[in-house]
């Protein structure tokens, strides 16, 4: 059974996390700090501050700690079902509200516009996902669907899959992206290739597409940029 006699009440009024984030806003404190508030207690060794500490030493960055489970949660010394569960449910709502759709339209200027819709999404999938934004005459994004989901480093799209997809919706243009499950958003040969067919299929049925973006973990790269466009 899971220790709970150190709380955050036991802490210094200056050190405890509640207290601060109401002081100087959550953006001052730190990821432990941060985690010491959703895990609410520490153990009878250990402040809350002190064992969200351990967690990040233990998952090695936020990244890991995002892709642990449940289960590997429960395998840290002072985390139990509960704790892990909190976890797991504040990551879980992280996720959603980056993906979560805008009221208004959003529309694209610029290739950074269209990563910044994907990024959080995309970045640490651990399979290739294949997505397309579908704009209006305006460049503003009227879908965002997931065409094919890959390998652990390929993804096999058709150019009928995309542009299908995009007559249905009545999409003037329209970007590719993929991620990297690497992190490395370098193109493939098979990622150069795929753009140019996409391009030529595109220009036979007069829907332009404007950009193949890869994303990689926290970066990616512009084919058009690159001049595959």
């Amino acid at each position: 059974m899971e220790a709970q006699s150190y709380v955050l009440k036991d802490i210094s009024p200056s050190d405890r996390p509640r207290e601060r984030m109401l002081a100087v806003g959550a953006e001052a404190l730190s990821h432990a700090e941060l985690l010491a508030i959703l895990i609410r207690t520490g153990t009878k060794r250990e402040s809350a501050v002190l064992l969200a500490s351990r967690i990040l030493q233990e998952c090695g960055s936020l990244r890991g700690l995002v892709d642990m489970s449940v289960a590997e949660l429960t395998k840290i010394r002072g985390i139990g079902d509960a704790k892990a569960i909190q976890l797991r449910a504040g990551i879980e709502l992280g996720r959603r509200i980056a993906r979560s759709e805008r009221t208004e339209l959003p529309a694209i200027r610029r290739p950074e516009d269209a990563a910044n819709l994907v990024m959080e999404e995309l970045r640490y999938l651990k399979q290739e996902h294949f997505v397309c934004l579908f704009l209006n005459t305006k460049n503003q994004v009227i879908l965002k669907e997931t065409l094919s989901i890959g390998t652990l480093n390929a993804t096999l799209v058709h150019p009928r899959e995309v542009f299908r997809a995009a007559i249905k919706c009545s999409s003037a243009s329209l970007i590719c992206v993929h991620n990297h499950p690497s992190g490395d958003p370098t193109p493939s040969a098979e990622d150069i290739a795929l753009t140019h067919r996409l391009m030529e299929a595109g220009e036979l049925v007069g829907i332009e597409v404007l950009d193949h973006l890869v994303i990689g973990d926290n970066r990616f790269i512009s084919l058009k940029e690159l001049g595959h466009l």
